[in-house]
């Protein structure tokens, strides 16, 4: 009896003791332990999501890829896998299952060491949202304290719920909902048992059990929970049996993207780290909606990429990138070549095929996913040897001179059936806003995101080549010009006596008409009118005009080259400064984030953009662009940029001319939407190393540009290939803005005016209207094809008729002794 009482006194003094202590560990680490409001507001970590304006998700970001689930929206079968595997008395314990820890001090007993197990789905989420992995008595206890805090202020679905949102699953899948995505493509509401089953099991060691890294330990998991679920009654036997016999198929997943646009997603990505920083960027839930509208994101990409493998093609092919086997050896088996095809990536549009046979006007490829396939003469007869950029080799006359079995090549998709393809060597790009207030409505950087991450439609500096011309002209007009000055269309040949050599700008091609109209100088891209027109005003005067469109004064040339293009600007800042003639003369800030919604769904962030508005004043609630130029002198530019692609003169009487955009006039989309209002230039630089075309209708204004990332090589020149006829390849000759950047900038606004504003352009107050002799730019008392109307600014309209006599200068000119 003393005995009993002595172990009863001990026991009882112990439980005392281990009361105050644990009391004491309580009050000590209280501070250190959640408070009720974080237990009921626990912020879950959720990846950053990029949209469309109209709701297409562009990308996801973050280290943690989750998609929160209320519980009602988790499948029951899915909830049972879990508690009959982690948690079956889930609902009847406090926090802590005293059989669990019962078990976990027996193990310690046996073996001296804290084992795990024995925590229910409560302490497993106290340790995962609070505390560390590392097995000590420290955390136990705090884990504890964490769970009973739990248990008393939050219900157990809302712990439940918790849990499930936050367990990881490996492969940065965090919760069911994004656990089912990642690993079978799948919402949860989709997933057959065994997946749910397998599923279930990743908590225990998410990184070597998934099925993706170790399917057979994945597959022993699977059926250790389909056991717990048949054990706990939530199966019959029927159901355990079948989903015991599901095969293991499963693959990395990415994020459900519907739109894909990477070069505009990066943007994005960029802004909201510089924004948040990166840590909140990424795991803060954050929706971002861009003002890019879908359907012409996709036009921007699917232009870009088409029109640099035509590009390609019309300058020849390079030949296989590898060969498997040589003529003489045994050719792979089916299995071999599918094995190493799953290690070669898609790029843009192109595939990589394995050539297995050769016929006479075809060939027989394989791929990685697929059956033979063929490979038809249609799809080959363009693949001319490339040469260098200016020469290409003969026409094949059959698929042998182009293809041997055993070739590593690139096939591509397209409506005529399968094709030859290589990915394109130069890049390309194209950036298209909005005027009216800088919203940029497509954005696409290079040909593949997965080749090159540099983003050339903003961050490429390129010579922009005559691009630059309508800022020039818009500078003449304001220092005394007029559409209708006659301006000397000569060579010019100027000596340096510093450098020794001479300065000779020519015209592309090099044609001179003499005397012609500023309005055709602009239209035809004469590079000696603007020359002239930039040495009548001063380099200075030009210099500091040109700024009014948002162009840094230290990076004009100060030098009559700038004339010309020799200032360097990202495809971005060309359309801005395009976009002043578009909306008036105002100079909008291009944007590309329409508004951020927090994990809440509250807005917190929304665009506010200065718009280009004469009314702007007259409301409140808007911000006024700045006006750069004059409402009058955006008009006459845009009228001369129209001749660009509509011309002049009368083809009747063989007096008719185009300009360098006249292409735009064979686009049936285009003038079906748009009429004659669209207006545009072409840019092509020095040696043909950069080509460009920026051109607008009253809402929407795009530039596009094509040139090699190395600034030495130029895009060449190409002949026919006798192969195809003019609709096959409709391009040869030198490469130009007018042949190589208009047709991407074509296709492009085919499918991009369908969104866009199109409104006439307003002939603007002020302006005054004659008509004038196109031989002389005079007034004319005639009504026929050699007179036009011309507007003019005010008291800049000519004053005399074209038959007077007065012998007054007309023609601007040069000092013929210089020039």
């Amino acid at each position: 009896m003393k005995i009993f009482k002595w172990v009863l006194g001990v026991g009882v003094t112990l439980a005392i003791l281990g009361s105050i202590a644990v009391v004491g560990l309580y009050f000590y680490w209280e501070d250190d332990l959640p408070s009720v409001a974080e237990l009921k507001e626990v912020r879950l970590q959720t990846p950053m999501q990029v949209y469309s304006s109209d709701g297409e998700m562009i990308a996801q970001f973050g280290e943690i890829r989750r998609i929160p689930l209320q519980l009602e929206e988790i499948p029951q079968p899915l909830i049972n896998a879990f508690l009959a595997t982690e948690d079956q008395r889930f609902y009847d314990h406090f926090g802590i299952d005293p059989i669990g820890v019962a078990r976990a001090f027996a193990l310690l007993i046996s073996t001296g060491e804290i084992q795990g197990g024995g925590s229910t789905i409560t302490q497993q989420l106290a340790r995962n949202f609070y505390l560390s992995f590392e097995q000590t008595w420290t955390r136990k206890i705090k884990e504890a304290f964490i769970s009973l805090r739990m248990e008393k202020e939050l219900t157990k679905d809302e712990i439940l719920e918790l849990y499930l949102n936050k367990i990881t699953f490996g492969h940065r899948a965090h919760g069911v909902g994004a656990a089912a995505q990642v690993y079978y493509g799948k919402d949860v509401q989709d997933l057959t048992l065994a997946q749910m089953a397998m599923i279930a099991g990743l908590p225990k060691a998410p990184s070597t059990m998934n099925p993706i890294s170790n399917p057979e330990r994945a597959r022993e998991r699977r059926a250790t929970v389909l056991g717990r679920m048949l054990a706990e009654n939530f199966i019959s036997e029927n159901q355990y049996r079948d989903a015991l016999a599901e095969p293991i198929e499963t693959r990395l997943h990415g994020a459900e993207v519907t739109m894909s646009a990477p070069y505009l997603a990066e943007m994005v990505r960029a802004d909201m780290v510089a924004r948040y920083g990166e840590d909140a960027a990424y795991n803060s839930g954050f929706k971002v909606y861009t003002t890019v509208n879908a359907k012409q994101q996709r036009a921007a990409q699917r232009a870009v990429q088409l029109n640099l493998h035509g590009y390609d093609e019309r300058h020849g092919y390079r030949g296989a990138e590898q060969i498997l086997w040589q003529p003489d050896e045994e050719a792979w088996e089916f299995d071999a070549i599918r094995e190493f095809l799953r290690s070669q990536e898609a790029i843009g549009l192109t595939v990589p095929a394995v050539v297995l046979s050769v016929a006479e006007k075809s060939a027989q490829v394989l791929t990685a996913s697929g059956e033979p396939r063929e490979l038809p003469w249609s799809g080959l007869a363009w693949a001319r040897a490339y040469m260098h950029a200016d020469r290409q080799g003969p026409a094949p006359q059959a698929a042998t001179d182009i293809l041997a079995p055993g070739q590593l090549v690139r096939i591509r998709a397209t409506e005529q059936g399968l094709r030859l393809a290589q990915v394109p060597e130069p890049s390309g790009a194209i950036i298209s806003l909005r005027p009216q207030d800088g919203s940029i409505a497509a954005a696409v950087g290079g040909y593949s995101f997965a080749v090159s991450q540099y983003n050339r439609a903003i961050q490429a500096k390129r010579q922009a080549g005559s691009n630059i011309k309508p800022f020039i002209y818009s500078a003449a007009l304001e220092n005394g010009f007029t559409l209708a000055t006659l301006v000397n269309d000569a060579p010019i040949n100027q000596w340096n006596p510093g450098s020794g050599i001479a300065w000779r700008p020519r015209n592309s091609p090099d044609v001179y008409e003499g005397p012609i109209r500023v309005r055709q100088g602009l239209a035809k891209s004469k590079n000696v009118v603007s020359v002239r027109l930039m040495r009548a005003m001063g380099i200075d005067t030009t210099v500091e005009y040109l700024t009014r469109f948002g162009f840094a004064i230290d990076e004009l040339p100060r030098n009559e080259s700038l004339s010309l293009g020799s200032a360097s600007m990202t495809p971005l800042e060309v359309a801005r400064g395009y976009a002043v003639f578009a909306n008036g003369g105002y100079l909008v800030n291009p944007y590309f984030i329409e508004r951020i919604v927090d994990n809440n769904d509250e807005v917190v962030y929304s665009a506010r953009p200065a718009v280009a508005c004469v009314l702007c004043e007259e409301e409140r609630d808007v911000v006024q662009a700045p006006q750069v130029i004059s409402e009058q002198n955006a008009y006459l530019i845009t009228e001369a940029m129209n001749s660009a692609v509509w011309g002049g003169g009368s083809w009747q009487h063989r007096t008719g001319w185009n300009g360098t955009a006249w292409r735009i006039q064979r686009s049936k989309p285009i003038v079906d939407l748009a009429g004659r209002n669209i207006v545009g230039k072409t840019g092509t630089t020095n040696d043909v190393k950069d080509t460009w075309f920026s051109g607008f209708v009253s809402g929407l204004v795009t530039t596009a540009w094509v040139g090699f990332d190395n600034l030495e090589r130029a895009l060449g020149s190409t002949t026919m290939n006798e192969n195809l006829d003019s609709s096959e390849q409709p391009i040869s000759g030198t490469e130009a803005g007018a042949k190589t950047a208009l047709p991407m900038w074509i296709d492009y606004m085919e499918t991009a005016l369908e969104d866009a504003t199109i409104e006439p352009f307003q002939v603007p107050p002020g302006l005054v209207m004659a008509r004038i002799d196109l031989a002389t730019g005079k007034l004319s008392r005639k009504n026929d094809y050699t007179t036009r109307f011309e507007y003019f600014l005010p008291g800049t309209a000519p004053t005399e008729y074209a038959d007077s006599k007065s012998s007054s200068k007309d023609i601007f000119s040069d000092d013929d002794s210089i020039f």
